[in-house]
């Protein structure tokens, strides 16, 4: 009954990895930009020397020291991702996996954030802000052809980021720093394969039930976790003109813990207890594994030609290379298993401008291109991820001195994303027909 037991092994990898790996489609992996609106609407060009959008004391807490008085902002954005397989399956027998496509992996899900920013009179600004840096939400129809790679997965983390800015040089150059607080919680969902687990056993092939897809059984993996980490910036204005700005995110360690929730078969679990082993396979138990956010180093740049024309441009490079591997610790006797990743850094380049059409108005538009940091090699359906560019148009309503209204808009399409991958027999092989449609609102009050 060996083989029972890396088949338990195996599940458990591909099931929490799975989770830990996931991402939608509106940045770089699994992570999630869209912590402002008004930045939206430009592909987030210079989001970070915005001088007049409170998400700096995540984007670059530097240039709060640009701020007065006090500045309070919500935003949220609604993501609707599009994810729909059109490749192919077969099991451990070469015949085709059954079931459909899955339908539309993706969901519609918001994004909310939430920030502050207070400048005194001695050059000193305070902020603090909520935001969710990294996340997603998808779901595949039950019993579909790729079931036993993924089903259900949903990861939420969320920072709460408490920063300072000082003016170094009263509105030439500024630094900030912050201390990220963040809460990680995954859960996720596939389809195990226990005819395939029976059938690879000589000792029990001749069951009637143990053939490839004979015998579906199901798990579910939940863990959570706090980190903790910082930012620091720097905001430079050689002229009134241009503004640089400088950040970096520090990288974020949780260690996931939680249960997995076996659902078997009773004829695969009768076979299961008849088998002379020290402990019962396949129980619900307590597991654990290791997760590390990426750092993230940002460069911006606006220079306002005119005082009703702009442009901006970012580059920013995310640590994808701390994801090597996922390792799985049980609480049971049961050895490590670890699934390799590989992953790579990547890098997030974007233009916009902005016009202001007259005190009441202004539009703003960008383009961006956005690396992804899997390879075919080792890429899961829970993360069909390829090179993205993103198109946005945004605005913003003045509706009063203290009071302003934003909206943005972003369509993001990714590069032909497919998977070519192999599992406990199981192989799924082809394209996915993928995009995201981002649709914001914010409102701003100073006072």
């Amino acid at each position: 009954m060996q083989q029972h037991r890396y088949t338990r092994l195996t599940a458990l990898a591909f099931g929490i990895a799975g989770a830990l790996t996931l991402g939608q489609v509106q940045a770089s992996g699994f992570q999630l930009k869209e912590n402002s609106v008004k930045s939206m609407g430009s592909a987030f060009a210079g989001a970070g020397v915005r001088d007049d959008d409170s998400s700096v004391v995540v984007n670059n807490p530097a240039t709060m020291a640009r701020f007065t008085g006090t500045t309070v902002q919500a935003d949220v954005t609604a993501i609707d991702l599009s994810y729909e397989f059109q490749g192919t399956g077969t099991d451990a027998l070469g015949r085709p996996l059954t079931g459909g496509n899955g339908g539309d992996a993706g969901d519609l899900s918001a994004v909310p954030a939430l920030s502050v920013i207070h400048k005194l009179d001695n050059g000193l600004a305070f902020g603090a802000m909520i935001s969710a840096p990294f996340g997603l939400k998808t779901e595949y129809d039950l019993g579909w052809q790729g079931r036993y790679f993924a089903q259900k997965s949903e990861v939420e983390i969320v920072d709460l980021t408490l920063a300072a800015a000082l003016d170094i040089v009263p509105d030439r150059f500024s630094v900030g720093a912050g201390l990220i607080y963040s809460r990680a919680d995954v859960t996720l969902s596939k389809a195990v394969d226990f005819g395939t687990a029976l059938f690879s056993n000589p000792a029990t092939r001749p069951l009637p039930f143990a053939r490839p897809q004979a015998a579906d059984g199901f798990a579910e993996v939940q863990g959570d976790d706090t980190g903790f980490g910082f930012i620091v910036g720097a905001n430079f204005n050689p002229t009134d003109k241009l503004a640089i700005g400088l950040s970096y995110r520090s990288e974020i360690d949780y260690e996931l813990s939680g249960d997995v929730d076996w659902t078997v078969p009773g004829n695969v679990a009768a076979v299961f207890a008849a088998s002379p082993t020290t402990r019962p396979l396949f129980q619900d138990g307590a597991v654990t594994a290791n997760l590390t956010t990426p750092s993230v180093t940002s460069l911006d740049v606006r220079y306002d030609f005119t005082d009703r024309f702009a442009m901006m441009a970012t580059w920013a490079e995310t640590g994808w290379e701390s994801l090597r591997e996922v390792r799985i610790n049980f609480a049971n006797p049961d050895a490590d298993s670890v699934e390799p990743f590989d992953w790579r850094d990547t890098e997030f380049m974007s233009l916009g401008g902005e016009f202001k059409l007259n005190d009441s108005f202004t539009l703003r538009a960008g383009v961006a291109y956005d690396e992804t940091p899997t390879h075919i090699e080792t890429r899961t359906p829970r993360l069909p991820d390829d090179d993205r560019t993103w198109y946005s148009i945004g605005g913003t309503w003045n509706a009063s001195e203290a009071l302003e209204v934003n909206f943005g808009y972003t369509r993001i399409e990714p590069d032909g994303p497919k998977v070519d991958i192999t599992a406990n027999g199981s192989h799924l092989v082809g394209p996915f027909d993928g995009h995201a449609d981002l649709y914001g609102v914010s409102a701003q009050y100073k006072f």
